[in-house]
């Protein structure tokens, strides 16, 4: 996925954070000799009961931040619903952690996140 863009005139500091936050959960290491890349998401998920809680609440956050950045409502309800499908995921014993390496719910809302943000500096000009 393309690294999060901030639109001319806006601080970029926060937004970068997003992005390393949403990396650090989904694809922060790489199984060697593979592309498959994984997170703390995936590892997490593997801690009986607390374990899906601890991203599914960073996640949250994530949204909350987008809501201050003023995404637009049905973007920021693709978001919580990628992150329901997340938690979903993670819900299932074991499999739920080989579900979290490939359904990167915080990097596709990071993807939403740079649409929006593209629109708004392009509206903007």
């Amino acid at each position: 996925m393309a690294p999060l863009r901030v639109p001319a005139g806006r601080p970029g500091s926060g937004h970068a954070r997003l992005q390393r936050v949403a990396q650090l959960l989904d694809s922060k290491w790489r199984i060697p000799g593979t592309g498959i890349r994984f997170g703390a998401d995936a590892v997490l998920s593997l801690v009986p009961g607390v374990g899906p809680v601890v991203p599914t609440a960073v996640s949250a956050y994530l949204i909350w931040e987008a809501h201050r950045l003023g995404v637009r409502p049905g973007t920021l309800l693709r978001m919580a619903a990628n992150v329901g499908l997340d938690a979903l995921i993670s819900a299932v014993p074991l499999a739920g952690s080989i579900g979290d390496v490939f359904f990167r719910a915080n990097l596709r809302n990071m993807e939403l996140l740079r649409r929006h943000l593209d629109q708004q500096g392009r509206s903007s000009r």
